[in-house]
This record gives structure tokens, C-alpha cells and sequence, in this order.
């Protein structure tokens, strides 16, 4: 138990700048406190303590502001970061090495039984507010911006962005043969502003050819004119 805790608060300090001291990481860090509830939770999930593992659940999310179910599995080597509003429903799986940033859920959408809510893969990041909805897989090292709605299976290597959440391809950018975790979540494409951008070309080139069109136009009705004339 001591050397997984000794692993999380290593996590922190490999992920966040803040962090200034073994102790403030143990008495100040709402994502560690959730983390470690969790697996006492899950514990008692896994040998059908199911009320219990709901009472240290919701203890949790009292204290924390992070709401896990117990019966969500999680791997080794996740940060949350901050942490306020973060959900993860009962049939979420996380792999290792996962970075989550304040209000991401992880949720169902419906009632059905089993298998409802995401995988997460190893490596992933998933920015402020992102909500990844589903019984459906996110692949490895993948990067999901803040704000986006994840609403079906996104495959590894990838960057996901906006509502609904469409899979965006760096800008020649080779996916690394180690696998890293990749904190910049504010270094995303955006394919709006890339849309406006051709959008505003595409003006443009109809503006120069209609002054194109409107010079030949000139052009001819001056030698219409001086025809005339003669």
C-alpha cells in the first residue's frame, strides 16, 4: 500500500510544476485523497461491500469535490489534477500513466445494463470540461481539448477537439516510438479557425477575379464606345 502511494505522490510531482513539497501533496491534493479513497472503495466493491464502497465513495466526493464510483477500474500513474466536478461511472476503465483536469466525466448515456461507460487508454490527457460519453474505447496517446464531447471510439495517437469531438491530425508531428505523456492541452488545432481561414481565401480569390472581370469589362465598353465614335 505504502509504495502505491509513494508512486502517486511521485505522479504529481512529475506532472505538476506547483507542487512544492512531499507534504503538500499529501494534505493539499484533492485528486491524490480521491485516488487513494477510490482504491479502498473498489476493495470493497470487488467482494460485494456495495454499500460500504458507496459510503467511502461518497465521503470522497464530500471531501474532494471527485466523484468515482467504486466499481470504476483505474490503473497505475493517474493524476487528477484540481479535480473539481471530475465523474468517473461505475464501468469506466483507466489505463496507466492518464492525466484528467477539472470537470471531465466519464459517463454513460443511457440505462442500459453492463458496459456503459469509456476505456482509456495509457498515455491519454483529458483537458478541462471534456466529457467522453459511452461504452466505446480511446486509444493510447491520445489528447482530448477542453470542452470537447467524445461521443465514439477515438483511435491512438490522436488529438480529439470540439461538440462532437472529431479526431484532428497534428501538424506533421510523428507520434513518438516511446510512448510520453503529453501535457500541452493548450497546443491544439482548431478546426473552426481553419475553416474560417479557407472560408476567408476563398472570398478573396471571388473578390480579385470579379475586379478582374470588372477591368475587362471597362476595357470593352472603351472600345465599344470608340468604335462608335468613328
Amino acid at each position: 500500500m505504502f509504495e502505491r502511494i509513494k508512486k502517486d505522490i511521485k505522479v504529481v510531482f512529475e506532472r505538476d510544476p506547483a507542487a512544492k513539497s512531499v507534504l503538500e501533496v499529501v494534505l493539499t491534493y484533492p485528486g491524490l485523497h480521491a485516488i487513494m479513497l477510490h482504491r479502498v472503495a473498489h476493495w470493497l466493491y470487488k467482494r460485494k461491500r456495495f454499500l460500504l464502497a458507496r459510503i467511502i465513495s461518497q465521503f470522497s466526493r464530500f471531501l474532494t469535490g471527485i466523484e468515482i464510483h467504486p466499481g470504476a477500474k483505474i490503473g497505475e500513474g493517474l493524476f487528477i489534477d484540481h479535480g473539481a466536478g471530475v465523474v468517473i461511472g461505475e464501468t469506466a476503465e483507466i489505463g496507466d500513466n492518464v492525466t484528467i483536469y477539472q470537470g471531465v466525466t466519464l459517463g454513460g448515456t443511457g440505462k442500459e445494463k453492463g458496459k456503459r461507460h469509456p476505456t482509456i487508454g495509457n498515455n491519454v490527457v483529458i483537458s478541462s470540461g471534456a466529457k467522453v460519453l459511452g461504452s466505446f474505447t480511446v486509444g493510447d496517446n491520445v489528447k482530448i481539448g477542453a470542452g470537447s464531447v467524445v461521443l465514439k471510439p477515438v483511435p491512438p495517437n490522436c488529438t480529439v477537439v470540439g461538440v462532437p469531438g472529431k479526431v484532428v491530425v497534428r501538424n506533421g508531428e510523428k507520434v513518438p516510438k516511446v510512448p510520453e505523456i503529453d501535457l500541452r492541452h493548450d497546443l491544439l488545432p482548431d478546426p473552426v479557425a481553419d475553416a474560417l481561414s479557407a472560408m476567408n481565401e476563398g472570398i478573396r480569390q471571388l473578390e480579385k477575379r470579379v475586379d478582374e472581370l470588372e477591368r475587362e469589362n471597362a476595357v470593352l465598353k472603351s472600345k465599344l464606345q470608340g468604335g462608335q465614335g468613328l
